[in-house]
């Protein structure tokens, strides 16, 4: 399926947000024209995709953002990823036989989620509407109803028989059903009226240490999971590239970036050696993530230049690297917003995987996120599961300066462990081949899977016993796999140099967003067709 790029870009002077459904893509528009700003904007559609976009997000997920607000100043940067409880207990998971962290099912796998205190913070800091007006529009939604995705009619499936589902379980769900979510609106309205604390010690609070039956202490919902940060940074293709720092996976985009760029690439991109090098930028980047990625790892260090030389040094361009042989030292939404001032925000937000844990905070209809997942369960391990700590993350917002610190671009996508594979290629498209934004997100993608993986483990190798190990061998055991539309050149070339590749007809590979603003000083965004709904929305 190929869709011209002209479908699913928007160009606009003065405010543009770009989302994956377009009921919240209108709503940050109207805030925006209200007069709220690029934070408003990204909060009130960020409300409304927890609405209607349950199978990817929702109030129980965690949330991460960039603010671009002062031309020549780095980004403002927000971490409101959720910690473990205070009950969290890894000798009792691997007493009861867990080699990595339960899936699906568990309360270990559910941090405090973050995604309100998110809100509350970003709305403080950059917002102009009072907060009720910004969250006016899903309320609205919540209570009046909204028409079922066709997403959401395929995935409520998955989750006819957890507790909690009511919103879902009122009848057949097929698109364009309309299902009403009184639970969630009830926490929408508590949350206008009382800030964050009506929602973390309110109903909430109180269902979720229910739920969570010793996971959890009141004290763990009265601190905040959203701290303010400084973002990681560094310079690829004359721009300076900025992401959040670990515990998200995002140095991976900007260490990708810095290798791709001095790797060679060709100036056809639909040249067979472009995706190769791109694939081995990806995996000279992130082939040790388990071993670094952690609360308190230093991304500095991570985007050390002479740490990523060596990386660099073992791409070759005419075969797939054995990170064994040739180097040794490892369900969500993305949105973005511009004003008129130019503040962009960049946002994303989520449930790890689609639905989250299946459990839920059953009396709002809340399902609860497994971000726990990204917990180790190796003793000693910097990022073993344990109380008070944030698991390694896979969100990856990113933004991009030029060199005199105005904004260029806000940008990201949906993805699990794919995400920084696909900013990667997006940053290629903008800054190396000067693609415009259509282009950037409707061209066709790649992404490395290893095989029966759950989107999450693409760093790690399954072992004899079953268990997840490091990995080894020829291409790390993993699949370049290519969207259907990808250029033949494309297949060619890297089964020629080694990858192993599979070619699908599926065309959902990451819902991507973004925003440039151009030389001429307007807005340029798409959505990306792949989320089906989507929509940049400008004026």
């Amino acid at each position: 399926m190929k869709v011209p790029a002209a479908l699913v870009r928007r160009d606009a002077p003065h405010g543009m947000v770009c989302t994956v459904d377009h009921l919240a893509s209108e709503a940050g528009v109207a805030l925006l024209r209200a007069g709220g700003s690029a934070a408003d904007a990204a909060v009130g559609a960020s409300a409304v995709l927890a609405v209607t976009t349950q199978h990817m997000c929702g109030l129980g997920g965690d949330l991460f953002a960039l603010v671009h607000h002062r031309d020549g100043a780095p980004p403002d940067c927000l971490n409101a990823s959720g910690r473990a409880g205070s009950g969290a207990d890894p000798d009792r998971l691997r007493a009861a036989g867990h080699r990595v962290m339960p899936f699906r099912g568990s309360v270990a796998s559910v941090p405090v989620p973050g995604c309100v205190d998110g809100w509350s913070a970003l709305h403080a800091r950059h917002g102009r509407l009072p907060i009720g007006d910004v969250l006016a529009p899903a309320l609205a939604l919540a209570e009046g109803g909204f028409p079922a995705s066709p997403q959401l009619a395929a995935a409520v499936r998955n989750v006819a028989d957890v507790e909690g589902n009511d919103d879902y379980a009122r009848g057949p769900v097929a698109t364009g059903t309309v299902i009403r979510r009184p639970g969630v609106a009830r926490s929408l309205r508590a949350i206008a009226e009382g800030g964050r604390d009506a929602w973390y010690r309110g109903e909430f609070g109180a269902g979720l240490v229910r739920v969570g039956a010793g996971e959890y202490h009141e004290d763990d919902l009265a601190r905040s999971q959203a701290d303010w940060v400084l973002p990681a940074q560094l310079d690829v293709w004359d721009h300076r590239a900025y992401t959040v720092p670990p515990n998200s996976q995002g140095y991976l985009s900007l260490a990708g970036g810095w290798i791709a760029e001095r790797a060679g690439l060709p100036a056809d991109a639909e040249d067979g050696l472009w995706a190769h090098l791109l694939v081995e930028a990806a995996r000279a980047a992130g082939h040790d993530r388990p071993d670094v990625l952690h609360e308190h790892a230093d991304a500095a260090a991570l985007l050390d230049p002479a740490r990523l030389e060596a990386r660099l040094a073992a791409v070759r361009p005419d075969r797939a690297a054995s990170w064994e042989d040739d180097y040794r030292p490892g369900g969500t939404i993305y949105l973005c917003a511009v004003d008129a001032e130019r503040m962009g925000v960049s946002l994303i937000q989520s449930n790890a995987s689609g639905f989250g844990a299946h459990l839920t905070v059953p009396e709002l209809g809340v399902f609860l996120h497994n971000r726990g997942i990204g917990f180790s369960l190796e003793p000693g391990h910097p990022a073993e599961y344990g109380p008070g700590r944030r698991p390694p993350h896979t969100l990856s917002p990113a933004l991009l300066q030029r060199a005199d610190g105005s904004l260029r671009a806000v940008l990201g996508t949906m993805g699990g462990d794919g995400q920084p594979q696909v900013i990667l290629q997006m940053l290629a498209r903008l800054l190396q081949q000067g693609q415009d934004a259509g282009t950037v997100v409707a061209g066709p993608r790649w992404t490395l899977e290893r095989d029966h993986g759950t989107g999450f483990d693409t760093w790690l190798a399954t072992t004899d016993a079953g268990g997840m190990g490091r990995q080894g061998g020829a291409a790390d055991g993993l699949t370049v796999v290519l969207e259907a539309d990808a250029p033949a050149p494309w297949v060619d070339g890297l089964r020629d140099r080694g990858h192993r590749v599979d070619v699908r007809d599926r065309w959902n590979w990451g819902h991507a967003q973004m925003i440039e603003v151009t030389e001429a000083a307007t807005l340029s965004g798409a959505a990306d067709p792949r989320a089906l709904t989507g929509a940049a929305a400008g004026y």
